[in-house]
Order: C-alpha cells, then sequence, then structure tokens
C-alpha cells in the first residue's frame, strides 16, 4: 500500500467514523482497492485531492495527474466489473463519476484555486448569488467593484463602449473606435495574463504553510489575497468579454 494509499484510507476512517478494513479480506485497506485481495473498497465522501493521494496544495505536477487519471479510469471502469456483486458494479460507477469530477477540476488551475477555497470555506460562487439577490430585492442594479488600478481604464471603456453600442444601433462604423477597443482588449488580455502569474505565486505561499501546517489564522492572509485576484480576474473577464460583443 502506498503512502498515499495509506494517507487516503486513514481519511475515510475519519469521514466514516469506522475503521478502514477490507469488507471482502477485513485486511486493512487502501483507499480504492485492497492491498491484500485487490478487491475494490467502497465510494466515500472525500475530496478532490484526497481521491488522488494528494495534498492540498495548488502547485500540482499536472502530467502526473493525468497519467493517473487514466490509470484509475482503467481500473475503475464498469466494464470491468460488469461481472462483479451488485455493489461492487455501484461502487465502480460511483468512484469513475468521483474521478472525472476529481480531475476535471484539478487539472484546471483556476478550478482548482476555487475548488481549494470552497474547502477552506470560501465559496466563489456564493459571493456573485448574494450580490444578485441583494439587487433582485432592492431593485438596485448589480453592481461589482472596480478594482483600484483599472477605475480610470474602466471609466474609458464605459464611454467607449456605450458609444460602439450606438453606432451599431444607428448602422454605423468607426474604425477608429474599433481600433482603440482591439487595444484596450489587448492590454485587458495582458492584465488577465499578469493576475494568473501573480495567482501562482501566492499558490508557492500557500503550498509553504500547509507544508509546515499554518493555522488557519496564519493561512488567512494567503488565502483572502486570492480570493481578491480571483475576483479582480473576473472583472478582466467580463470586461474582455464586453468588448468582444461589441467587436462582433
Amino acid at each position: 500500500m502506498s503512502v498515499s494509499e495509506k494517507d487516503n484510507a486513514v481519511q475515510i476512517e475519519q469521514l466514516n467514523g469506522t475503521k478502514a478494513s477490507c469488507w471482502s479480506c477485513g485486511d486493512m485497506r487502501a483507499a480504492h482497492f485492497c492491498d491484500s485481495c485487490g478487491s475494490l473498497q467502497p465510494a466515500v465522501p472525500t475530496d478532490y485531492f484526497s481521491f488522488f493521494g494528494l495534498g492540498r496544495k495548488l502547485n500540482v505536477d499536472v502530467s502526473r495527474l493525468e497519467r493517473d487519471f487514466y490509470q484509475f479510469s482503467r481500473k475503475l471502469h464498469p466494464d470491468v466489473f460488469a461481472r462483479a456483486t451488485g455493489k461492487e458494479q455501484d461502487w465502480s460507477l460511483q468512484k469513475t463519476s468521483q474521478l472525472n469530477d476529481a480531475y476535471r477540476t484539478l487539472k484546471d488551475p483556476i478550478a482548482r484555486t476555487e475548488y481549494l477555497l470552497k474547502l477552506e470555506g470560501v465559496h466563489m460562487e456564493e459571493q456573485s448569488k448574494q450580490a444578485t439577490e441583494h439587487a433582485r430585492q432592492t431593485g438596485e442594479v448589480k453592481k461589482q467593484v472596480v478594482p483600484p488600478d483599472l477605475l480610470e481604464e474602466v471609466f474609458e471603456l464605459n464611454m467607449q463602449l456605450e458609444e460602439a453600442r450606438m453606432n451599431k444601433k444607428m448602422g454605423e462604423a468607426d474604425e477608429s473606435l474599433t481600433r482603440d477597443l482591439q487595444q484596450t482588449k489587448k492590454n485587458l488580455e495582458g492584465k488577465y495574463g499578469a493576475l494568473d502569474r501573480e495567482l501562482k505565486g501566492y499558490w508557492d505561499q500557500w503550498d509553504a504553510l500547509i507544508g509546515r501546517d499554518a493555522s488557519d489564522e496564519d493561512r488567512k492572509p494567503v488565502r483572502d489575497k486570492m480570493v481578491d485576484l480571483l475576483n479582480r480576474r473576473k472583472y478582466v473577464q467580463h470586461l474582455v468579454r464586453d468588448v468582444n460583443d461589441v467587436l462582433e
């Protein structure tokens, strides 16, 4: 049994409040297959990092993740258990679903970061839902906080977008305005890339804290920085979308 499998088995034991023993032979089992008899083990709630035997760190070896994904896919595929017991067939389906969800999330840098923040108690989607619900209840227009470094640029861009929309409605073309918007889009995409590079710096800080088993209080500043960056990134993403809509 590998170290990661042992760690995962312990997590399963903690989640279930039961001893992590193989249902088939009674030996200490691994997360997915018994190390003694090879039997498929029950699917239990576990986080995506643990499913792959990973710690909750953000720097992930994606090539290794992909390799592990395909290995698991072959071993867990329902066809492998076509003649197995009904419960093993169910576990195969459940684990395959867990595998696909975990891989899809962890291979994507932003989805991985948002998922880890969710494990930390931060729900990015809930922030947006709260703003939407507040706007619905009050009748106010839903507002997004403009990142300070974009205030001047956003003010000018909104004027350009309004002019471009009016031109489209009137069937008029303004080549100069189109060039300005194309340049603005290029600048925004540059900011987008810079934010991604900044995020990777926070990953390093986060992983270092996890490596020394830092407290929640010590992790909070880095966590808050990632939340702020992801919100800024989403705002820039929306700006690029608005520019693309006008340029189409």
